[in-house]
């Protein structure tokens, strides 16, 4: 069982690339169905990013009226739904600061992926992943002003590195270089 977060900074497009992976992954043949926790009280559930692909005004009433703050009943329920999931491939959508929260949340996962607009923010998510005895399977740069993505092999330590370009709401991604790259390298990790 692979129980990976999905983590980096806020605003750094973590949301649509949950979504765009979870389709590209989808688009593999005998890969496992890739089951999603949103951890992250923001008011973005796994739905939202269809809801705004048909009706982004019907999307962004439903993110304000869900949108709430972490607490501990919230912890506790999505922090168990990581430990007790048994199911090969799990992704675990957390929120952009590497609280304690998110700690608890994350305690029985089991690898992490980064995706930063800012890689300088990365060292704090770095320790974030060593305290927790997370095993580091990626390390994207979110660029959102960039024209395309940038794929950078899998170095000898298994980190697929490289770059997906403009993650906004309502666009197609799942085809993108960078998330089928990331989508394989999963899939293989679940093998």
């Amino acid at each position: 069982m692979k129980k990976i977060v999905i983590a980096g900074p806020p605003r750094s497009g973590k949301s649509c690339m949950r979504e765009g992976l979870k389709q590209a992954i989808r688009a593999i043949e005998g890969a496992p169905y890739p089951y999603i926790i949103t951890a992250c009280p923001d008011g973005e559930g796994a739905w939202f990013q269809e809801t705004v692909n048909h009706d982004p005004v019907v999307a962004s009433a439903c993110k304000a009226a869900y949108k709430a703050k972490f607490t501990p009943k919230f912890v506790s329920r999505v922090a168990d739904s990581v430990k007790n999931c048994s199911l090969p491939l799990t992704l675990v959508d957390i929120g952009g600061i590497p609280s304690v929260e998110n700690e608890q949340i994350c305690s029985a996962a089991t690898h992490i992926i980064f995706l930063a607009g800012d890689m300088g923010r990365l060292p704090e998510w770095y320790e974030f992943a060593r305290k927790l005895k997370l095993t580091v399977i990626a390390e994207i740069h979110s660029d959102y002003n960039g024209a395309e993505d940038k794929v950078l092999s899998a170095s000898s330590d298994e980190v697929l590195k490289g770059s997906v370009h403009h993650l906004e709401r309502g666009e197609p991604i799942a085809n993108r270089p960078m998330v089928r790259a990331l989508a394989e390298h999963l899939v293989s990790l679940c093998k």
